[in-house]
């Protein structure tokens, strides 16, 4: 009788990141992404988001009120795009305040799978669906995951690579 032993909480999620990690490691050589993503002198483009709880936000306007900085998230029911979410809380959102910059995390997942995320955690700053992904393909940054249509709600399939995009107040990406 073969018997099956769990060795301990969140080695399941350990594999499951490693084996996400290797798909966009693949995915980078296959696609050269590299060449085509967003680089320094770049303008963000003027393109409106999904703010969780203000709904409709547009990058210019915040940009006409200080620097931006842009964390691109795959989706809510990520444990890693949590953490990450969580620790940018304890570390990212304080010094963007002291800088007077908007912090934005983005993801293609829809506003409303993306608000428990951010009320769960009481997340300061704002937590924004691009539904369409099309910043996320004006940076150059995703790539298609066929099985992730149902988790972004959204009928489509593009995740971004781990990304942080910080522009200034004209929009240029520094």
């Amino acid at each position: 009788m073969t018997r099956s032993v769990y060795l301990g909480a969140g080695e399941p999620e350990t594999d499951r990141r490693r084996a996400e990690e290797a798909a966009v490691r693949r995915q980078f050589e296959r696609d050269a992404v590299w060449s085509r993503m967003v680089t320094a002198g770049a303008r963000v483009p003027d393109l409106p988001l999904i703010e969780v709880d203000l709904g409709p936000i547009h990058l210019r306007r915040l940009l006409n009120t200080g620097p931006l900085v842009l964390v691109f998230i795959r989706y809510a029911g990520s444990a890693a795009c949590e953490e990450t979410l969580v620790a940018y809380e304890r570390t990212l959102a304080p010094a963007c305040a002291e800088l007077d910059a908007h912090l934005v995390a983005v993801s293609p997942q829809r506003a409303e799978l993306l608000a428990p995320v951010k009320h769960r955690n009481d997340l300061s700053y704002l937590v924004a669906a691009d539904p369409r992904h099309t910043l996320i393909d004006a940076f150059g940054i995703g790539y298609p995951v066929p099985e992730a249509v149902g988790t972004l709600g959204t009928r489509r399939s593009v995740l971004p690579y781990p990304t942080v995009v910080v522009a200034d107040p004209t929009g240029t990406v520094r």
